[in-house]
């Protein structure tokens, strides 16, 4: 596997798990009755999905491809999945945008670093077409985000 086929097997890996995570949640969130924002969450999930297939026709390939050392993020999961412990069954639709917009602003410096690293040309062009996508997710959250309430405090608290 050459270092751009590396590079790609890395963002489809971090796109569908990005996908899967949040996918997670709004099954969680749907278990606890919280609509709205799971179906935020399934957006969210179903925006990472055309990420990871657009990938997959680019490369031609059938599936993912086993992942390199190449490229490979310092922590267990991608710089695009949402943590766990950031999910809440009462948070409101303001949250899941927090959430999504951290794993974007995450994303978006995984591709950054990559640019301006020595890696071949190919991978950097790549990567900054891979990073603006994030800078224009990262957009269109925080204009999302002035469209949707704070949640006021309090919001955490179940009377039961």
């Amino acid at each position: 596997m050459n270092y751009y086929e590396a590079f790609m097997a890395r963002a489809y890996a971090m796109e569908l798990e990005a996908n899967e995570r949040y996918a997670q949640f709004a099954e969680q969130l749907d278990s606890h009755n919280n609509r709205e924002v799971a179906q935020m969450f399934r957006k969210l999930s179903e925006v990472e999905a055309l990420h990871a297939k657009r990938i997959l026709e680019e490369m031609k390939w059938p599936s993912l491809p086993a992942l390199p050392p190449a490229y490979a993020w310092e922590t267990a999961e991608a710089p695009e999945t949402a943590p766990f412990d950031g999910l809440h069954y009462l948070m409101q639709p303001y949250h899941a945008l927090e959430i999504a917009l951290q794993c974007e602003l995450q994303a978006q410096k995984y591709f950054e670093d990559i640019v301006a690293s020595k890696a071949p040309a190919a991978v950097r062009k790549a990567a900054a077409e891979m990073a603006e996508e994030e800078r224009e997710h990262v957009r269109l959250i925080r204009a999302w985000m002035k469209k949707v309430p704070q949640p006021r405090p309090g919001w955490d608290e179940d009377p039961d």
